[in-house]
């Protein structure tokens, strides 16, 4: 049910985002707020930093990547409100969904995304792609949880080729500073999402790892961004996600 609500706050938040003119952003961030804000609430304390960092890292990465790099810009000129906690609960997503994918998801989202990409960087329109596609590779062969990142690297595709497509933001075709090309949306526009979940994971296990009071009780899905603690503290290694 949490994953069918998310769903439709996201499709349904961006058409009202674009398709009322006046109300429609104010309409969008206040819902899209209230069911970031009942996560919070219902959570457990791991759910609730990964929530939390997530909103933090988002907005910092939203900032710096439209307003400053202008990577790509919303159709307001501003950065929605809605936008930082969307990235939350695009994440939620992510867990929900992950442990239900196969392992093979792994190995097959970046072998079909590669034969595009050479196409793409070898006809000179979306060079950005491969740096962005390099950059979910190392995700992926140095992040520990895999699937997760294959996962949003989907979903996040699918999001971006819905929100370009509504007109709520549109990327630049020449990319600022580096003289590289980009298409509305990149193919590999996953990557930005993969490298927000990878902070989210690893400052969760970093905080994990020094506490003197682990995360404990943890509802399955969230076993993936939370390691298993040092043997000496005798604690449950978590071996699997769930929904």
């Amino acid at each position: 049910m949490k994953s069918i609500i998310i769903v439709f706050l996201l499709t349904i938040g961006l058409l009202i985002d674009q398709e009322i003119e006046f109300w429609g952003q104010t309409i969008a961030n206040i819902f899209i707020w209230l069911f970031f804000l009942a996560l919070l609430r219902s959570g457990n304390r791991t759910e609730q930093v990964s929530l939390i960092l997530c909103v933090l890292y988002a907005t910092g990465g939203e900032v710096f990547l439209s307003l400053v790099w202008g990577l790509y810009e919303y159709r307001l000129y501003n950065i929605p409100l809605f936008v930082p906690p969307g990235h939350a609960l695009l994440f939620t997503l992510g867990l929900l969904l992950a442990p239900k994918t196969p392992n093979w998801i792994v190995w097959v989202v970046p072998a079909l995304t590669a034969p595009y990409l050479i196409f793409a960087i070898h006809g000179g329109f979306d060079t950005m792609g491969g740096i962005l596609f390099l950059t979910f590779l190392i995700c992926l062969i140095f992040g520990k949880a895999k699937k997760l990142y294959a996962t949003m690297f989907v979903l996040s595709l699918i999001l971006e080729i819905y929100g370009t497509w509504l007109g709520n933001w549109t990327w630049s075709i020449e990319v600022p500073w580096l003289g590289l090309t980009s298409t509305n949306p990149p193919a590999s526009a996953g990557a930005f999402y993969c490298l927000l979940d990878l902070l989210v994971v690893s400052t969760v296990a970093a905080i994990n790892s020094r506490s003197n009071h682990p995360f404990s009780n943890l509802t399955p899905s969230l076993a993936l961004i939370t390691p298993p603690s040092p043997p000496q503290q005798d604690l449950p290694l978590p071996t699997s996600l769930d929904n």
